[in-house]
């Protein structure tokens, strides 16, 4: 099975470099390695010469946002051009362990929606991160399931689906049709992917032996800097599908005053600090 894997990435270089790192250290090489540059034209120099060959394309901003949606599509589009048959993304931010590539490869099914474990990783060590460290540093995520190695939890909840690390078969994607390329900026493309995969019976299936490290980055809790991109994303995902998804981000923003929750309309609006609740 021909198989891709495909990243998109603005700035994050170091992490971008890591993850090259990795898949050249995989225990089974990609076909091919797609990584799509979002307005970041230094991508393409930072990773010549490198294993394995990165084949970089370039996307502008989309109204000034990170067109995360429309950048898998393109990086899929690409890898399919290119024969691929077996379709795995990752963030740029996770490091594939020795046996990912191999293990999607080995458990890939038409209809299903993989996703391996996600682990992550604390601040790099003075040294860096090294990559036969980073199983004993990680810290596997509480709220997904975790199978062991050789173990696949199917049947699993579409909600819990992230796009850190996935794989499907070209068929399938084919199938789900991508991501909704209405989605810009921070937020909800993944959730609406998976919605979209659920609605077709594509199934969710947790799969043990494809592991993933996140590398570690500042990160705000609640990500307020992404405050208006959850607000319209969340919005564009109720028009669909009839209900607001980040809803955990969205009431840690009403905590702050930072929005207020209309339940006459079922919607959340942005407000002036303090403002008192009307509801």
């Amino acid at each position: 099975m021909r198989t891709a894997v495909i990243t998109i990435a603005a700035g994050r270089h170091t992490h971008l470099l890591l993850q090259q790192d990795g898949l050249a250290a995989s225990t089974r090489l990609p076909d091919h390695y797609v990584v799509v540059a979002m307005a970041d034209p230094a991508i393409p120099r930072l990773t010549a010469g490198r294993e394995p060959v990165a084949d970089v394309s370039a996307l502008p901003l989309l109204d000034g946002r990170l067109p995360l949606a429309a950048a898998r599509n393109a990086g899929a589009t690409r890898a399919l051009a290119a024969g691929a048959e077996l379709l795995v993304f990752l963030d740029v931010d996770c490091v594939p362990g020795p046996t990912l590539v191999r293990r999607y490869a080995q458990v890939a099914a038409e209809g299903a929606l993989l996703c391996g474990t996600v682990a992550y990783l604390p601040p790099p060590p003075s040294h860096g991160y090294r990559l036969h460290e980073l199983d004993a540093m990680a810290a596997p995520h509480s709220a997904r399931p975790a199978p062991a190695d050789e173990h696949v939890v199917r049947a699993g909840d579409p909600a819990l689906f992230w796009s850190l690390s996935f794989a499907l078969t070209a068929s399938t994607w084919r199938r789900v049709g991508g991501f909704c390329e209405s989605y810009t900026g921070y937020g909800g493309e993944d959730t609406d992917f998976a919605a979209r995969a659920a609605s077709l019976g594509v199934e969710l299936w947790w799969v043990g032996g494809a592991p993933a490290y996140h590398q570690y980055h500042p990160t705000h809790s609640p990500p307020v800097q992404h405050l208006d991109d959850i607000l319209r994303n969340g919005a564009l995902y109720k028009a669909r599908w009839g209900s607001w998804p980040m809803q955990g981000w969205l009431r840690a923003f009403e905590e702050r005053g930072l929005v207020a929750y209309d339940a006459a309309t079922d919607g959340w609006r942005k407000t002036e600090v303090g403002e008192p609740d009307r509801r």
